[in-house]
């Protein structure tokens, strides 16, 4: 059922937990997993492709994981960058649960995990220096694109995007309407039936 689906901000699936070892882009993290949050078993294929292509992180910056769910990209962004500050996005409640436990437990102090109306409210006027994202294409292109035209709005100048598409769930089509929208993207790598799609800030907002 929809009404129940990773993006339900109230699962009502009964919240059974495991626990499991992960090792994501070198990196070895102890995490609770459980029901109603994307991927409840362990990493899914995309976002283990988007880990692995990405380029590696700045330093420093502010930085975005868009549907963190458990949060493996939010763990490898604040592992990879201790001096970042890295926002875990999701509508989820169970997911924003989860992915506050995983970053404590691997003892990452630099990570805030919210709604994204929280995280929108925290960051105020603060642009993002870095996105990261397996957006949830389930939701409906229109929803889909309202989501991403939200937080690419809020990049900065000189900031990135990297999302992780199926070639099978619309990447290519995905492609074209962020250029449409002004968004410079292009795809820069693929594996397993995914694009890794960089994009960066519209043209009228750079200048």
């Amino acid at each position: 059922m929809v009404s129940d689906h990773y993006f339900s901000s109230q699962p009502s699936s009964s919240d059974e937990r495991i626990q499991r070892g992960i090792e994501i882009r070198g990196l070895p993290f102890y995490v609770t997993l459980s029901s109603g949050v994307f991927s409840h078993t362990g990493l899914d294929l995309g976002t283990r492709v988007l880990c692995d292509k990405a380029p590696t992180p700045p330093s420093e910056g502010v930085f975005v994981d868009l549907g963190c769910g458990w949060g493996p990209l939010t763990l490898t962004l604040a592992s990879c960058s201790p001096q970042a500050r890295v926002y875990g996005v999701d509508v989820n409640e169970r997911a924003i649960e989860l992915t506050k436990l995983n970053a404590q437990h691997a003892g990452l102090e630099n990570v805030v995990v919210g709604s994204p109306q929280e995280v929108l409210e925290e960051l105020g006027d603060t642009p993002i220096d870095l996105l990261w994202s397996n957006p949830p294409v389930r939701i409906g292109k229109d929803a889909l694109h309202d989501l991403l035209s939200t937080w690419l709005s809020r990049l900065s100048p000189e900031g990135a995007a990297y999302l992780v598409v199926s070639k099978n769930l619309g990447a290519d089509s995905l492609t074209k309407w962020l250029n449409s929208q002004g968004w410079s993207t292009q795809k820069i790598a693929s594996a397993k039936g995914f694009r890794i799609l960089c994009c960066t800030v519209k043209t009228d907002q750079a200048s």
